[in-house]
């Protein structure tokens, strides 16, 4: 194992002290931490499930005009996302 020592610190508390100041100083700016947990693209059979969903969307959008509305009217909400 690796052991860097700098003016008799080791390397991995002068990392945690810089993060901790980070985060101290994003916190006094009134932001908090979140973790987000998302779909792991490189997965096996990611691409063949998102064709699924897709596949039924677009079922359910030709014969059901609801699905239809509610899909217009999000599209709707997201104009000006940048």
């Amino acid at each position: 194992m690796l052991h860097v020592t700098v003016l008799g610190m080791n390397m991995a508390t002068l990392v945690n002290d810089r993060v901790k100041k980070h985060r101290h100083a994003l916190r006094m700016a009134g932001l908090r931490p979140v973790q987000i947990w998302v779909p792991d693209t490189r997965q096996a059979g990611f691409a063949a499930e998102c064709r699924r969903q897709s596949q039924l969307i677009a079922k359910a959008e030709s014969t059901n005009q609801d699905v239809s509305s509610m899909l217009d009217q999000a599209l709707e909400d997201i104009e000006g996302w940048e």
